[in-house]
């Protein structure tokens, strides 16, 4: 540690959730969404809708509050779910952030904010060799602390390079904020002489995303269960259920336990929780309606106001997971139907947006969504369609996930298809908030159904106008189907539930 009186806390990060069967994640993506360095990170901090990660905004607020120190902004890069990274932008920013934090040595310490399930086109770990770039730069000394998102694969890479991990705790993720004020305090207490000790334990268990809900369920239970057994000796409980589609030999439910001064201690509250997660590892099996009950049921509150309004969420093209956001197997089955009072969104389709605003507002004409086809399920789907509304797609997240932060949706419109209307946008991103839909001037509480391009975050945007029982999950083909087996996985760590159905797991001596 330096010793000086202003601790030096360098910040960084680089945040994606890699599916390996989606199109490739590129510069080009970063620069649309978040990509910061050096005081372009505190002048975002600093601003009232900034577009850095919230789980940054609360490890600086803490910080602030509790703490003389002097932030050292290094490099942050955050954008939505898609395939592997590129590995030569990759490389280009690992090398980046090395220079930079070689530069700002001393350190008193480092944060990391870190998704945790990225791959590159050459790489399976690269969370792991950041974590581990950083470990050799400040020396075993130095504090090093990190946050991920609970579809983080961790690896031991990973562990064995940071002194504590902290986890999201909430699905829909709400709490991100909360974790990276969690981080900062366990930080302090290791500037206070706390030697924090972790355990980890991997089980062979890769939960289909749409069963990792916090609300209810398998997932919900473990979680609770890992807080009540939070004391004075156990700093923190992460328990992360992963991301199957990064298809890593580093896959499966992760449990991580953080003590203070007490390895033993941490091994024991480890061990209790993965048998427990174990024991109830088949109730983690989706189960999703057919797409023709879905569509039948649309059409009967379309004719029956009386009936509850719904959500459809598309869970096999969520963006959020590397979803293209543009498959047309819902919307085109409502609108062969004949389904009213319909909005969906949002439908990443920058060629249509761009043709309906070179049109402009008022204009009729024959919308053909995938007109290019980025994968095997984004088919070509022509309708006559009319201009209704064109935005930039500037705009500031207004509940759940998004809150409070600036998002860029690219230009985007409002196409009127009878009795559907579809809000299209130009940089994917999934639909969790209300506000995508509400900027285009839709009336969100007078929709008969709404579809969303979403896996769960949808659900704490939404909320305050479905409830859980109004909530449908749509079984369709796409590059997020909850259905594993349908997916030809080379690097999962084999036998590994539900993708086999037969697995037998002891705990490790």
């Amino acid at each position: 540690m330096t010793g000086t009186t202003s601790r030096r806390v360098a910040i960084l990060g680089l945040m994606l959730e890699s599916n390996r069967f989606a199109p490739v994640t590129t510069e080009e993506d970063y620069l649309n969404r978040v990509y910061l360095a050096g005081d372009e990170i505190l002048a975002d901090l600093g601003s009232s809708d900034p577009k850095l990660p919230a789980e940054i905004r609360g490890f600086s607020s803490t910080m602030n509050s509790r703490c003389d120190w002097t932030p050292v902004p290094i490099l942050v890069g955050l954008v939505e779910a898609g395939g592997p990274l590129d590995h030569d932008f990759y490389q280009a920013t690992r090398d980046e952030m090395k220079r930079r934090l070689e530069a700002a040595m001393p350190l008193d310490a480092v944060y990391i904010a870190n998704h945790g399930a990225m791959i590159t086109t050459e790489e399976y770990d690269p969370d792991g060799e950041i974590f581990a770039m950083v470990r050799a730069i400040v020396g075993a000394e130095v504090p090093v602390v990190a946050t991920l998102d609970l579809h983080g694969n961790v690896s031991e890479r990973m562990v064995e390079a940071a002194d504590a991990i902290v986890a999201y705790r909430t699905n829909p993720h709400v709490d991100m904020r909360d974790r990276g004020m969690e981080a900062a305090g366990i930080l302090l207490e290791m500037f206070a002489g706390m030697r924090p000790e972790m355990a980890f334990i991997r089980l062979p268990l890769t939960p289909p995303t749409v069963t990792l809900l916090t609300e209810s369920g398998p997932y919900a239970d473990i979680i609770d269960y890992g807080q009540a057994l939070i004391t004075e000796a156990i700093a923190n409980v992460s328990i992360l259920g992963g991301f199957a589609f990064g298809d890593t030999p580093k896959n499966g439910m992760a449990i991580l336990v953080t003590a203070r001064d007490d390895a033993e201690a941490a091994r024991a509250v480890a061990r209790r929780v993965a048998r427990k997660a174990w024991d109830d590892h088949e109730r983690y099996v989706p189960h999703l309606t057919s797409l023709e009950e879905a569509v039948a049921r649309v059409v009967e509150v379309g004719e029956q106001p009386r009936l509850p309004a719904l959500i459809l969420a598309d869970v096999a093209d969520n963006p959020g997971g590397g979803g293209r956001g543009n498959t047309m197997w819902i919307l085109e089955a409502l609108h062969q139907a004949g389904a009213t009072g319909v909005v969906v969104g949002v439908i990443h389709d920058p060629e249509l947006a761009r043709e309906a605003h070179d049109l402009g507002e008022g204009a009729a004409f024959s919308a053909v969504f995938n007109r290019t086809e980025p994968d095997d399920f984004s088919r070509r789907f022509e309708v006559p369609a009319r201009v209704t509304c064109l935005k930039d797609g500037d705009c500031v997240g207004r509940r759940g996930f998004y809150a409070g932060r600036r998002m860029n949706l690219g230009p985007t419109v409002l196409l009127d298809l009878g009795g559907i209307q579809v809000v299209v946008i130009s940089i994917r991103t999934q639909c969790a908030d209300p506000v995508f839909l509400e900027m285009m001037g839709l009336d969100i509480a007078r929709a008969r159904a709404v579809v969303v391009k979403s896996r769960g975050h949808f659900r704490a945007g939404f909320d305050e106008f479905f409830a859980p029982d109004q909530v449908i999950e749509v079984d369709t083909p796409g590059l997020t189907s909850p259905i594993l087996t349908r997916f030809d996985f080379r690097y999962l760590p084999r036998p590994v539930f539900p993708v086999d159905a037969q697995v037998a797991w002891q705990l490790p001596a």
